[in-house]
């Protein structure tokens, strides 16, 4: 135990208790003797490796460390681990901007590089003033960065108070975590639920890579209908509003409603595109809109997801005009024949699309074949989350994992699933279930980027040097992890290489969600230690944000059921969003985050971590950090809890030999029932994942055990003799027991520094409250009475305050009257009232309704 100061502070706290954590393992995951019934283990959100941790973070980590927290002291063996979600997009960019460099994989590697910069500002840069380097060079660069990113995060983590155990992190692109991905993937192979398929793929031209359903977002953007003319076999002409002209020469069809009169005759027709002389034909389909735009609308090989489907059910060909690089390919499509035709063509061959439909509107202008000027609109477009650019549906041949959109018996499973996990708050099913239902493609999981897991394929070449895409060619697993690009598949040597009759490697690697997806599996060590996996999966609690439902809760239950037919764990607590001060979502590509430093330096730990635990699940949190009230708030509570410490500690307890046995005042007695009741909500709260309830229950006890219990017994428990003295400072130290161990998993620094003053041990692996500790002491006693003694003596002081004087003024008398049923209460605290009150004669009397001060003499200064 440890010798209170004379002046508790919270500075230099963080730096004290860290140390003392990490030197005596307080958070260590106690594996020796546990079953999966004594364990507690949480799927801990991998954070993104990139940059800095903002305020959303801490807001939701905050949450899980409650719970956690919790759980421990209940007599849980917690997993608590971490994990860095260190490949994908947002870690190359960062390189990118960071070391002023890019990829080009057809560079040679450069021993000992160095590049151009360090510390970049991690602004978007152009590619063009971007040293190109070696893939191997970038993937260093890559693990160099986030290495010193995850120091930081780490740093920041152990300041905030996480609980977590250091010993038990991951990283996403560790060998370790590969060869798990990689694993899965070959299983998921075998087994038909991974498929390669030459389809429309959604496509970010930025980053050059193929995007998820899952990824995007709808960004509103300004617009324009444009009128084009299309013209009939008989002369007449057929007006088509499209808000994409420049898609004009991937033109497939044109389609309408089947019930639509007005193009019923020209169903099954042809008609000739302007400007390229290309017949396409009138067709109809259920998906057409009669009442947008003219009715009918031009289907092009691809402009939307709409296109897509009726290019799938109507069997319509390709035409496709879009390069990798989002700009119009050289070659025009083989349909494309006339003269006029290839004349338009070469005025878009090479443009960007911006360009490209700004010289065809120029054209379709001076041909006559566009009516009246474009109209400007807003509309939603869809972009890759992290992407600059709107996306474009491009053919390409990419990797797919089943997921439901096409198999309504694995669809029926998920949703199954999702209804026998137990949510927190749980209208977030809701949200799970619309995006299982709504979902209109399998998950692709390829990308054209750098940093990732490889996917383990090779693919065999035949004799003439074409790639054999049929024929797939797969690792063992005791082989894992595996690069292709440079180990060699079963049955073949180095030599045969990129020759006919040998093989190729795949060159793209997995989506970072295909390998965060595994992540009960990366942190508890699936296939590699399975017996530490038996003891925590399925994991007790998944914590995670709203926004990535769609992302990693769903992909992680996918993969689960597809390799264990079980859930991945029992419950899923989701937290709300961080608002700004406007009421908008904070968000890095929003430019609106606020890092968490500074809040931490300037407020401490426990203060940031009472405004975090302030907010219930599913709740979304205004934040402003020029007013931080709530921070404040959390400031004045953790310096109380040292401060009410010290005084309570201050009291004399050599005489207590039993503290439950020594509490024989009404008062006394009446504090810690009230206090029981306390516990019995908090504990009932936490169960059902309402930290917020538990911290709000506490706290306003609390406060009202600093400011009318402490006031009232403080003088007894100075200056009286005997039992009333000992019965005071037992209750006082029963009570501060209690209450630092039910503010201990949101102030950990404050209730740690108390507790060691008087315990031995640490209160973070104490047991938690039980309403039974005490219950000698309150039986038969009234919670109420408390209550009312804070009643009597805010009447007093009221009193006081109209007259103006001191509180501590005297009282020569005072008449306070109650109704009958609450005198004899009020009788047996009012030696206490007349004390803190400083009244020389008090006078109890029968009243009508509620305790009040009806007469009260002063005495004169």
């Amino acid at each position: 135990m440890n010798q209170i100061p004379s002046k508790p502070q919270l500075e230099g706290l963080e730096a004290k208790w860290c140390e003392i954590w990490e030197r005596e393992e307080t958070y260590a995951f106690p594996r020796t003797n546990a079953d999966r019934d004594s364990v507690y283990s949480i799927d801990t959100p991998p954070p993104t490796a990139s940059g800095s941790l903002h305020i959303g973070h801490v807001f939701s980590y905050t949450h899980t460390d409650t719970v956690a927290r919790y759980q421990r002291m209940r007599g849980k063996k917690v997993f608590y681990p971490m994990g860095w979600d260190d490949n994908g997009l947002p870690t190359e960019r960062r390189v990118q901007n960071y070391y002023g460099v890019r990829c080009d994989p057809s560079l040679p590697y450069q021993a000992d590089f160095k590049p151009p910069q360090r510390g970049g500002d991690n602004k978007t840069s152009k590619a063009a003033n971007q040293l190109p380097i070696s893939r191997r060079n970038f993937i260093e660069l890559c693990e160099e960065l986030t290495a010193e990113d995850e120091k930081q995060f780490e740093q920041m983590w152990r300041t905030l108070g996480l609980s977590v155990d250091w010993k038990q992190t991951y990283r996403t692109i560790s060998a370790d975590s590969i060869a798990t991905s990689q694993r899965a993937f070959i299983r998921n192979f075998n087994s038909g639920q991974a498929y390669l398929a030459q389809a429309p793929t959604l496509w970010d031209v930025t980053f050059r890579t193929a995007v998820a359903q899952a990824e995007l977002e709808d960004r509103e953007l300004p617009g324009a209908y444009h009128t084009l003319v299309f013209r009939i076999a008989e002369g007449a002409a057929l007006n088509i509003d499209t808000t994409r002209p420049e898609l004009l020469p991937a033109c497939v069809a044109l389609v309408a409603h089947p019930n639509d009169k007005r193009y019923q005759q020209l169903f099954n027709k042809t008609v000739i595109s302007p400007l390229f002389d290309v017949e396409v034909p009138v067709l109809a389909h259920r998906l057409a809109q009669p009442d947008k735009g003219t009715g009918i609308a031009m289907v092009c090989t691809f402009g939307d997801v709409t296109d897509v489907i009726w290019w799938r059910e109507l069997n319509l060909a390709t035409r496709s005009v879009l390069g990798f690089d989002g700009r119009f390919v050289q070659d025009p499509p083989e349909a494309i024949t006339s003269a006029a035709g290839l004349s338009a063509w070469a005025e878009l061959a090479g443009k960007t699309v911006f360009s490209a439909k700004e010289a065809i509107v120029k054209l379709l202008q001076q041909s006559g074949e566009m009516l009246g000027e474009p109209r400007k609109i807003s509309h939603p477009v869809k972009f890759f989350e992290k992407g600059d650019k709107p996306l474009e549906i491009i053919p390409t041949r990419q990797w797919y994992i089943k997921n439901g959109a096409h198999d309504q018996a694995l669809q029926q499973r998920l949703i199954e699933h999702g209804k026998a996990l137990l949510w927190h708050p749980a209208f977030m099913r809701v949200r799970y279930e619309n995006w299982v239902s709504e979902l209109t493609g399998d998950w692709l999981i390829s990308r054209q980027r750098f940093f990732g897991v490889p996917l383990p394929i090779w693919y065999a070449v035949d004799a003439s040097g074409e790639t054999d895409y049929n024929t797939v060619l797969v690792p063992d697993e005791r082989a894992l992890p595996v690069d292709p690009a440079s180990d060699v598949p079963p049955g073949y040597t180095a030599a045969q290489r990129d020759i006919p009759g040998g093989f190729t490697a795949e060159v793209d690697v997995m989506d970072t969600w295909a390998t965060s997806s595994l992540t009960p599996q990366l942190a508890g060590q699936w296939e590699r230690d399975p017996e530490l996996f038996k003891l925590v999966f399925p994991f007790d609690l998944r914590p995670q944000g709203q926004d990535i439902i769609r992302t990693w809760l769903f992909s992680t239950l996918l993969r689960a059921e597809q390799e264990h037919g079980a859930l991945p764990w029992r419950n899923a607590g989701i937290s709300g969003w961080i608002l700004d001060p406007d009421r908008k979502k904070m968000s890095k590509s929003k430019g609106n985050v606020v890092t968490p430093i500074g809040m931490l330096e300037q407020h401490g730990a426990d203060a940031v971590r009472y405004w975090a635990a302030s907010a219930k699940l599913g709740v979304d949190a205004a934040f402003d950090p020029q007013r931080p009230t709530q921070i404040k708030i959390g400031r004045r509570l953790a310096i109380k809890v040292l401060n009410a410490a010290k005084f309570v500690l201050g009291f004399d307890a050599t005489a207590l030999s039993d503290e439950p046995a020594a509490v024989t005042e009404p008062l006394d007695r009446a504090m810690l029932a009230q206090l029981a009741d306390v516990i019995t909500q908090a504990t009932e709260a936490f169960e059902q994942y309402d930290h917020a309830k538990a911290l709000s229950v506490t706290e306003t006890f609390f406060w009202i055990f600093c400011d009318d219990y402490l006031e009232l017994v403080k003088t007894r428990a100075h200056t009286a003799n005997g039992a009333q003295q000992l019965s005071a400072i037992a209750a006082l130290r029963i009570a501060l027991r209690a209450l630092v161990r039910l503010l201990a998993p949101f102030t950990p620094y404050a209730t740690a520094e108390v507790w060691s003053w008087f315990n031995s041990g640490s209160v973070h692996t104490a047991s938690w409250p039980a309403a039974d500790e005490f219950s000698a002491a309150v039986a038969g006693a009234s919670a109420e009475l408390l209550e009312l003694s804070g009643e009597a003596i805010m009447g007093i002081r009221a009193a006081k305050s109209e007259a103006k004087v001191s509180q501590r003024t005297e009282v020569v008398f005072a008449k306070i009257t109650a109704p009958v049923a609450q005198l004899a209460l009020l009788n047996s605290a009012k030696q206490d009232i007349t004390e803190l009150g400083k009244v020389q004669r008090l006078e109890l009397a029968e009243g009508t309704d509620k305790v009040t001060v009806t007469e009260i003499e002063l005495r004169q200064v």
